[in-house]
Order: C-alpha cells, then structure tokens, then sequence
C-alpha cells in the first residue's frame, strides 16, 4: 500500500504502544503530522557537547566520545550467581560522565564492551546523578554512530545509526518515545513519501527566497549544517504566515465593501464638552481624536486599536469619540469587564460630562444626552426603566458589563461600541454586541499595556493602530522596588512600615492578593505560567500565596493596626464592592486590601503606594497595569514588588523588569518574549501554548511582514486563489475553522 501524507502515523511507527503515545500524548495521526513535528534544536555531531553547571537529576542529551570501558564481574546477591557489569567513561566537552550496563552473561558484557570501545562516538541520553564524587549518568540510552547497523538488533537500549549526520535532530517528545524513534520514522517516511506537492506558488518562492517544500523537509529533518536549517525554518514560517495573512487579507476586503451610517456629528454635545473640561488635551489626544473622527465620518466601518500607557488619557479620547456619535443621532456603548471597571467609568464619566448627562431632567444643557449603566447584579426591576431607554434612544450612552450582551438589551441606533481592556472578553462576547446594530456598528477596542494577544494583533491583524505615549500633566513618578524574600525576608517589615508613613502622611495604600482566601483562587486566570527555553511548563512553587481575607486581618491586627483596612474582592456582593470603591474614593478607608479586581479604570488619586505581594505569580502586563492605579493624583507614587523566587528564575527575572521600567511598550515585548504568544489565535490567555506552530510574533516580524505583502499581490491578481489551489484550500480550512472566528471578530 502506498504511504501517504494522510496515512495512519502506524504505517511508518509500526502499530505498537511507541505509536499509541505519539498519537495521544503528540497529536501526530497522519504521516503528515509526523513530517511536520519539527525537532526543536539540534546536536552538532562532529564536536562534543560542551557542559556546564551540571545539576543532580536533571535529563541530558549529548555527543560524547567513549574515552575507556572495562567488564567487571560480580556477585548478584539475589541470585549468589556470578554477574557481569561494563563500566565506561564519557567524554564531552567538560565534566566525564560514568556509565554502567548490567549483563547477566559474560558474552553479552563483552559483546556490549566491544559495541562500547574507546573512540565511539554517539548520542546519550540519561539523567545525570553523583557518586562517589564522579558525575554519571544514569539509565543511559545512545544512538551510536558507526557502520555495523546490522548487529543493532542484538544490542540491549542501544541502536547503531549507518550514517554519522552532522547535525543530530532533538524532538519533542512524550514519556516512552525518544528522539530516535521519531528521527527513523520521518526518514522512513522520507523515504516513502515521494510527492510532495508544495503549497506556495513556484514565482512566489522565487519572489520572496523560500525553499520548496520537499527540499525543506530534508533540510529541517537531516541537515548538513544550520544554514540549512535556518533555510527550512524560514520556509515553514512563511508558509504559515502567507496562510494567516491570506485569511486577514480577504478579511480586511470583505469589511471595506461593508457599510455603515456615516457618523460625522452635527449636533453640540462634543462641544459643549470640550468647552466645559477643565484641562487641556495633549497633543496625542487631539491628534487620535481626530483619526477616530475621519474614521466615523467613513461609510466603511471604524475597526481600530487604541493603546496607550496606563493613564495617557485613552478614556477620555473614546468618550470624545462616544459624543461624536451621539451628535449624530447614534448611540454609543462602552463594554467593560468587571463591575468595578463599568461602576468607575460610570462614575467618572458622569462627573466629566456633568449636565451634558442630563437629559430629559430640570436644568439640563440643551445638548445633554442620558448616560445609563447596566450592570449583572442589577435587579429586574432595577433594570427595566434603563432597559426602556436604551431601546427608545433616551440613553445616548451606556456603559455595561457583559449584561449588555444578553438578548433583551435592545438599541434603537447602536454607532460606536468601545470595548475597554479588549483582551478581558472572548470572540463571541465582543459580537453578541456588535451584532445588535442594524448596521455594522464602528469598533474601538482599547488596552493600556498591549498584551500577548494584543501584540499579536497588531502585527496579523486587521486593525488600524492608533497610540497615546504621552502622559497627561499631573502625573508623578512611581518608584518600583523589589521585595526580595528569599534574600532580605526582613524587608517585608520595612514595606509594612513604608505603608504606614505614607498613611500618617495623609494618603492611601493598595495591598494586592493573587487569592480571595487560602483555599479559594480568584475568579479568573491570575497564575502566570513559567517556560523554560524549549517551552515546557516550570513546576510552580507549593508556598502558600497572600490570600486577602488572611492578610487583611494580619495587618489590622499587626503592623498596620489602628489603621482604617478595606477588604475588595470578586465574590463580594455588588453593592458591598460599590460601597467599599465609594469609601476608599473618600478617603475613609485608608489601605485596601484586594485581588486583581482594582487591576484597570480604578482613579483614586490620593493613593500613592501599592505592595503587591507574591507579585511573581502575575505577569508583566498585569503588574503594570496594577501599578498604574498609584501616581494618579500628583503625588510620587511608591510600588513595592514581594517575591520569594531566587534570582535567576524567570519569575524573578519578571518582576525585575517591571520594577526596571515603567514604559509599558517595553514590557509589553517582555512579556511576549516570557510568555510565547499565548493562544494568539484563539482563547487562551494563559501563555502555555501557541496556536501559531512555527511563528513568534516577535522573531518572525519581518517574515510577517513579507508575508502579508506577499498575500496582498497574490489577492491583487487572483482573489479567488485559483492559481494556488493546495493555498486556497489551506486559507478556507483556516476560515472555516474555530480560529478564524477570532480572526474576524478581534
């Protein structure tokens, strides 16, 4: 039978409990998939491995050189029967490793020390252990290189390769399968698979400097050397990202033939704002304001990003924009993700707009429009008369949580939906909202620190990109300090302390916890995932973290008694989250002890310090996203970052960076490069996997770019893709498919 890309993974694996693991544990079902798991680094066969910093019970790959072997027998005191050992002594470049093999039988220990002679080369793979003050390797398995293949069968975990390659491929693997029964299956494969038909047009390939399909294949699974390996990766990564871009190409064509109401205002509320505030604008502000306002006097729907530092004044440009809608007879809705966030933007909002958002009440500006708020605890009742005033057009602005999106929220002229902290809400939530509009309603999605996914976004997406880096006049510093535990646990008291003066001084501290109580986590992802360099998971340390209700009641009743200490957390009842905002706002409650939830929209600005404690447990983003809550009001703030990981840990090396600088953009490309791009495509926030196979938004930006140039002029002279038919069935499976749903909506 003809092997084939879309064979069983069995046919080249054989059908045994090897092939079982690479399909359950690997995801590879087809000899397609088994070509296309690419090794994740390689050995240079022809040098010995250099080593350093060896540490017990780690698992090692190296070429090494057998530099002496020798057979002892024994006496095996199970069985009183003599026994036989082949005790040998690796060479690498660095620490010698020893090697033992057990034999029952004479012959095979010499059949073994033979196979095992001083001068052999290969691959060994073991985890290193420690005796008698020698470094070993235990458990050993090897690839030999040699030219005796026939007599492998016979060998016991060793296999001899015909061919010493210069570059030995390491893959990823699962429990029970090593890289060599991967390395014969592919070339196995290689060997069967004649035709492979390449996807990417030959006058593409030429254009843009990209192998062809079948000569990447060789060079990515047996390479002569790295150049060859660069090749192929090259190739591989423009493949998948003349796919995407494709996908986002035929996206952005589709979305400038829709159209929509032209929203270019005409009535006097955005002045009359804009008279009344008692500030000026930056020039950031002006200038994006006036971006956003082009893009609503457009009949082709507005779909753009608004970034921005945390505090450079993106609400305030949105609202402008919000009130340029509603001049024109629309309304506007801003979509946020907690009730605290939705509850500050009403609140600050309605202090902005004062009489401008009073309609319909006695003494109202002649321009004033409603302001509504609709919220999931609000009652039925509570709900029913905002309910009708969203639906006659009353309300020209609402802001709401995902109570929005339910079904008997109807508009009477939804123009502008505002999505703040747009990567806190998933596809389908972002378009229930915008699928309430008669016509496709513009789009403004806002983030303060651009994360993962955002970043992501920026480079594939088809959204416009507009930037505030300027922050507004009033805004003070903030110094950020690492709290070291494992170092100076005696720091912690001095944080207490610092706390304490700033309170006698008159202002308000934050206390951050990653958990509501010891046992229960907050809702919502707040554990950052570490990976080591080959993208495996780090174990997370088994410490107990802060917990608020525990550290609470730790400070009142310790470092920081006789102070006025507030609890904030997710599971509170709604009206005891708005009374607890209100009191801190006033001033009555003078540190608050919270999770996350005060992470973004909360403006107190008599708060000048903020102790985040277990701060390695969050990532980058939200450090500084949770840091920006202090500084607000004029006042030098103070953060103050607690970590018990050891330097050198990734953890560590997070919270440093954060406290290093307080440009937002720069770490933003932390935090990607930390965390990979996380689920770029698709729900994920969490950063343990990518859903792009060989792309990293940041390594390959030029390769994207080439790409989407590429995409473009094949749509220029073929849109229906019907020169490239294997392209245009890869770019319908990617549309059609669960990730193209984030494509379209984001």
């Amino acid at each position: 039978m003809a092997i084939t890309l879309d064979s069983p993974v069995e046919t080249v694996l054989g059908d045994t409990k090897k092939s079982a693991k690479v399909v359950k544990n690997l995801g590879l079902r087809t000899v397609g998939d088994l070509l296309h798991h690419f090794p994740r680094r390689y050995l240079p066969t022809g040098e010995l491995t250099s080593l350093e910093g060896l540490h017990e019970g780690e698992m090692l790959t190296v070429v090494g050189d057998l530099a002496d072997t020798q057979v002892r027998s024994y006496t095996d005191r199970r069985t009183g029967r003599p026994a036989y050992r082949v005790e040998t002594v690796l060479q690498t470049d660095g620490p010698r490793l020893r090697m033992t093999f057990f034999a029952k039988r004479q012959h095979i220990a010499e059949w073994n020390a033979r196979r095992l002679a001083p001068g052999t080369r290969g691959v060994f793979l073991g985890k290193v252990g420690r005796f008698r003050q020698e470094w070993q390797l235990t458990n050993p398995q090897m690839v030999l290189f040699g030219d005796r293949a026939e007599e492998a069968e016979h060998a016991d975990a060793l296999m001899v390769v015909e061919q010493l390659t210069a570059l030995f491929p390491i893959y990823p693997l699962t429990a029970g399968v090593e890289s060599w029964d991967l390395m014969r299956a592919v070339r196995f494969a290689r060997a069967m698979v004649e035709d492979l038909h390449d996807p990417v047009p030959d006058d593409l390939r030429g254009r843009y400097d990209v192998a062809d399909l079948s000569t990447a294949m060789d060079w990515i699974h047996a390479p002569e050397d790295f150049e060859q390996v660069q090749g192929a990766r090259h190739r591989f990564r423009f493949e998948e990202a003349l796919t995407l871009q494709l996908v986002l190409a035929r996206r952005r064509r589709t979305l400038a033939e829709q159209q929509t109401r032209r929203r270019d205002g005409g009535g006097g509320l955005l002045a009359a704002f804009d008279a009344g505030l008692p500030f000026s604008l930056t020039e950031g502000q002006q200038a994006v304001g006036e971006q956003l306002f082009t893009d609503l006097a457009s009949s082709t729907p507005m779909n753009r990003l608004l970034q921005g530092e945390v505090g450079s004044g993106k609400t305030l440009v949105a609202l402008r924009a919000m009130l340029r809608v509603v001049d024109s007879g629309g309304q506007a809705a801003l979509l946020a993700p907690t009730e605290v966030l939705a509850q500050q933007h009403f609140r600050s909002i309605t202090a902005l707009l004062g009489d401008l958002a009073r309609a319909g009440e006695f003494g109202a500006a002649e321009e004033a429009t409603r302001l509504e708020l609709l919220t999931g605890s609000m009652t039925k009742t509570q709900r029913r008369e905002p309910l009708s005033r969203i639906t006659t057009g009353e309300a020209g602005l609402v802001i709401g949580t995902h109570a929005l999106l339910q079904d008997q929220v109807e508009f009477y002229d939804l123009g502008l939906v505002v999505v703040d902290e747009q990567h806190r809400f998933g596809v389908e939530q972002r378009a229930a909202l915008t699928d309430k509009a008669g016509a496709p309603p513009h789009l403004l999605v806002m983030t303060a620190t651009p994360i993962p996914r955002t970043v992501a976004m920026t480079v594939f997406g088809d959204l416009e990109v507009s930037t505030l880096t300027e922050l507004p006049a009033g805004r003070a510093p903030i110094q950020s300090t690492v709290v070291p535990l494992a170092e100076q646990p005696q720091w912690l008291d001095r944080a207490w302390q610092r706390v304490r003066e700033e309170v006698e001084k008159g202002h308000q501290a934050y206390v951050v916890c990653p958990r509501i109580s010891a046992d229960q986590p907050e809702q919502g992802e707040t554990d950052q995932v570490d990976l080591d360099e080959e993208g495996n998971e780090l174990a997370l340390s088994d410490r107990p973290l802060a917990a608020v209700e525990d550290t609470a009641a730790m400070l009142a009743g310790g470092p920081l008694a006789g102070v006025r200490v507030g609890v904030l957390h997710g599971q509170l009842p709604a009206e005891e989250k708005e009374r607890t905002m209100r009191a801190f706002a006033a001033g009555e409650v003078d540190v608050l002890v919270s999770t996350t939830v005060i992470e973004v929209g909360v403006d107190v600005a008599n708060a000048t310090t903020m102790v985040l404690l277990d701060a390695d447990r969050f990532g980058v983003s939200q450090l500084h996203q949770l840091r920006g809550r202090v500084g607000r009001g004029g006042l030098p703030g103070l953060c103050l970052l607690v970590s018990a990981a050891e330097q050198g840990t990734p953890a560590r090396t997070r919270v440093e960076a954060v406290a290093a600088t307080s440009d937002g953009f720069e770490l933003s490309r932390v935090d990607l490069d930390q965390r990979r791009e996380g689920d770029v495509l698709g729900a994920s926030q969490s950063g343990r996997r990518s859903s792009l196979e060989n792309l990293r938004v940041l390594r390959d930006e030029d390769t994207i770019v080439a790409a989407r140039r590429a995409a473009g002029e094949l749509l220029d002279t073929d849109p229906a893709l019907a020169s490239a038919p294997l392209l245009a069935d890869r770019v319908a499976a990617l549309e059609g498919s669960d990730r193209s749903e984030f494509l379209e909506r984001s």
